[in-house]
Formats: C-alpha cells, structure tokens, sequence
C-alpha cells in the first residue's frame, strides 16, 4: 500500500503563505522591515513557485504606523492592512492576522524588525522540503541579558509546563510557521483568553525547532516593560495551565502538615518536658501565616474565576476598524489595485 510523503501532509507550495505582522508605534521601521519581506517573498517564489502576501495588523497605534502601513508597496506581495478600533494587545492582534490571512500556510513576525526576514526561508523549507507544520523559532541563547531575568523566565517555563498537558518549549517565541492544516486548528480554538505560544504548542503535528539570534532594533524603544511582561505571565499560566491552582493544593498541603508537626511538637514540649509554650506569639504568627495563604489562594482561584467569566461573556477579542487589500498585479499606481472595507 502507498504512503503518502510527509511534505504532502504538511502541505504544498500551492497553499501559499500569509507573512501576518502586528504593529504597535513602529512607524519608522516598517518600510525597510516591508522591503526586506518584499525581497524574501521574491526568493520564496523563485524556489518554490510560492505566492506571499503580507498582513500588517495596526493594533491601535499613536503614531504613524497606520498610515506608513496603507503607503507600503504591493510589488512583490498582496499587503493587507487591518486596522484594530483600539489596542487589543499583540495576542488579539496575532488573532485578527490569522483570520484575515488569505492563504494556506500563515508566518507570525514581530514588526520592530528584532525577527530576521532572511530566517523565513529557512522556516518556509523545514515546511515544504522537510514536512513540518509547526516550525516555531527560539532564542539560541540568553547571555546578554540579567541573571535575574534568565531565572524569571526558566521559572516561568517550569511552573506552566508542569500544569499542561503539552510542553511549552523554553524560549518558543511568536516567530513561528503554520503549515495551512495547523493553521486551521488554530482558527479552531474557541476561547477568548489566549495565550499563542501555548495553542501553537497544544496543537500538535510534527513541530521543529529552529534558534536564531535576535536582532538589535532599529529604531524607538520596546513597548514592553516589566508590568507588561509580569501581565503577560500570569495571562499565560492562568489561561493555558492549571499550574497555580495545583500549586495552592501543595502550599496547603505543606501548610497543614507543618501545623500538624508543630502541634506535636508543642504536646510534646507541655507534656514531656513540662515546658509552658508562650501562645501570644505562636498565635499572631498562626494567624498571619494562614491568612496569607488563605488570601493568596483565593487571588489565584480570582484569576481563573475571571478567565471563566470572560469566556461566559464571549465579547469579540477585537474589532477591525478599517481592513484594505492592495494586490500585487494591480499595483501600477492606479487606485484599482486597492479594495477598502468599512469597520466590520
């Protein structure tokens, strides 16, 4: 009986892929980050007959991103534009890049240009050469930055890996390769509290890892700070694993032993050795244990209460204020080449 190819599962060159960039305030560096795409997408259909498109996802910039996004050029590849009515954060905008996406196989790119354009050739042949469907990129290593920040992050990874069902690969970042059947599952997750890097790794089918060095940005400085990155863990490990909730059983259960050695330990101490065990102190202390623990773990069954209200609620994860399409084979500065929607 005949197999088929791996390469044939993943899929084909005919799919075509969808290049989807969220922008947040990088006006400056979106027309050399779009013309290095532009040259890529050149090479990707010169090898493998692969038709590009790019979709910049605008998620509510303060300056002028939207519009240096509308004036880029479709010489190589279709540009979609699609502009959020506000800023959703980068997981609403990943979202709205992979519904909008027209093609098959979908390429998820940060727009400060930190992700190398010159990689997705690489990602593109580990899809169609090798047949990968999720081919996802990592950090080759963290050197450069803080000892404390390296830990945060190692610790990050342990704790929500060990409430999933389906790893998380340490230093999996956004730049990843759907191949269009892994992009379809995605599409397919329902819940409104995402967390990309954990669905892209839940999914399954055949994933590769491939490192890279980030690059140093070009211009302004990272939107991220360390409120966002604090937000973004706790989004993480509270809307794609069990972890704290597991974690609070064991605090617990670690308390209620100890309490139960120490109340040993003080029927000893009256009985045996006919000590008088001060109670002031071993009250407060009681006390101000327990209910700490007690407030701590009712914060962290708050969290997964709101998670679960918010999916009750199901609000639209963002609304697309204005969505353009300009084409390739119609860009000859005639406004035909540009199909504009109203707010959907």
């Amino acid at each position: 009986m005949a197999t088929t190819p791996r390469s044939s599962l993943a899929g084909n060159a005919e799919a075509g892929l969808s290049i989807v960039v969220p922008v947040y305030n990088e006006a400056p560096g979106l027309p050399q980050l779009h013309g290095r795409i532009s040259a890529v997408a050149g090479e990707l259909r010169a090898r493998w007959g692969l038709s590009c498109e790019v979709v910049y996802v605008d998620d509510g910039s303060r300056d002028a991103s939207l519009d240096v996004a509308h004036s880029l050029p479709a010489d190589a590849v279709d540009v979609q534009v699609v502009s959020l009515s506000r800023n959703f954060g980068k997981e609403a905008a990943l979202l709205a890049g992979l519904e909008y996406a027209r093609r098959g196989a979908v390429l998820f790119i940060d727009g400060d240009g930190q992700h190398p354009p010159a990689l997705i050739e690489k990602l593109v042949g580990h899809w169609l050469d090798d047949g990968y469907d999720v081919v996802y990129t990592a950090k080759a290593h963290r050197e450069n930055e803080p000892t404390l920040l390296r830990l945060a992050v190692k610790a990050f990874y342990s704790l929500i890996n060990w409430g999933a069902r389906q790893k998380i690969p340490e230093d999996a970042g956004d730049f990843r390769l759907l191949s269009p059947r892994a992009a379809a599952a995605l599409r397919q997750m329902p819940e409104r509290n995402r967390f990309f890097k954990g669905l892209a790794s839940w999914i399954g089918f055949r994933q590769f890892r491939v490192d890279y060095e980030p690059a140093p940005r070009t211009h302004g400085r990272t939107s991220w700070n360390l409120g966002s990155l604090i937000g973004l863990s706790v989004e993480g490990l509270t809307s794609f694993s069990v972890a704290p909730l597991r974690l609070a059983s064991l605090l617990g259960t670690l308390l209620a032993a100890s309490a139960l050695v120490f109340s040993i330990w003080i029927l000893i101490e009256t009985f045996v050795y006919e000590h008088t065990v001060p109670g002031y102190p071993s009250i407060i202390i009681g006390i101000m244990v327990i209910g700490g623990v007690q407030l701590l773990m009712i914060g962290v069954m708050g969290e997964y209460i709101g998670k679960v209200l918010s999916e009750l609620k199901h609000r639209p994860i963002y609304f697309v204020a204005e969505h353009t399409v300009k084409r390739a084979q119609d860009e000859s500065g005639a406004t035909d080449g540009v199909a504009r929607d109203a707010a959907e």
